[in-house]
């Protein structure tokens, strides 16, 4: 492995010796869409940095309900894994991967070595950490404060230049953090209202500049 493999943010911060030390030691491995990284319970073993590709983290509610926390891509740093390596402790979520994935995976004790050994790569450790606290605690106000008619019609907003989007209510409940019930009755009022056009498996935004309106509320 040469020092043009290091496309992560997180490694391009190390001295050249160093970052091509790290490389040595940290096996490029290859996730296939559906594979589990790690699951709750779990003792987290190493930092996945992933180079293409795409993982998301989620927790499952005693509901059964799941949402999505966040996801990383190839300049992203999993918070979850991070936190389990300092703090010693299991996962609480799961990480599932979304598309073909490749990613260099840095053991616990290569992690550590570069925590002790590079100043730079401890600083771009803990604002990688801060950065995806505060989206988080974002998720948290979205989840605990705003009403979830607003929050569909943000979420679709978002993605209204993708329309027809290609998704199921299920994968919309996951999203937000619901039942998958609960989102066909707000999509069917959308429908209603000609808000959204539904077909099986995909979704139409009709009315952007409404669903917009409907997104603003909880912001007045």
């Amino acid at each position: 492995m040469t020092l043009t493999d290091s496309r992560h943010p997180l490694l391009s911060v190390l001295t050249p010796a160093l970052r091509q030390w790290a490389l040595d030691q940290a096996p490029m491995v290859q996730l296939a869409a559906g594979q589990q990284v790690f699951r709750p319970g779990e003792q987290c073993l190493g930092l996945p940095l992933v180079v293409e590709g795409s993982v998301r983290v989620q927790m499952t509610g005693c509901s059964g309900n799941e949402i999505v926390l966040y996801r990383i891509g190839n300049a992203d740093v999993c918070t979850l894994s991070i936190g389990c390596l300092m703090a010693v402790h299991a996962y609480r979520a799961e990480a599932v991967v979304e598309e073909p994935t490749s990613a260099l995976m840095l053991s616990a004790a290569l992690f550590d070595q570069l925590m002790a050994s590079s100043a730079a790569f401890r600083r771009e450790v803990m604002a990688a950490y801060g950065r995806r606290l505060d989206r988080l605690m974002l998720v948290i106000e979205e989840v605990a404060f705003k009403r979830l008619d607003s929050r569909l019609a943000k979420w679709l907003t978002e993605r209204a230049g993708q329309s027809p989007l290609a998704v199921t209510h299920q994968a919309v409940a996951v999203e937000l953090g619901t039942a998958r019930e609960v989102i066909s009755r707000l999509l069917k009022d959308f429908e209603n209202a000609g808000l959204v056009a539904l077909a099986r498996g995909s979704i139409h935004v009709v009315n952007a500049d409404q669903l917009r309106r409907i997104a603003q509320r909880d912001e007045h």
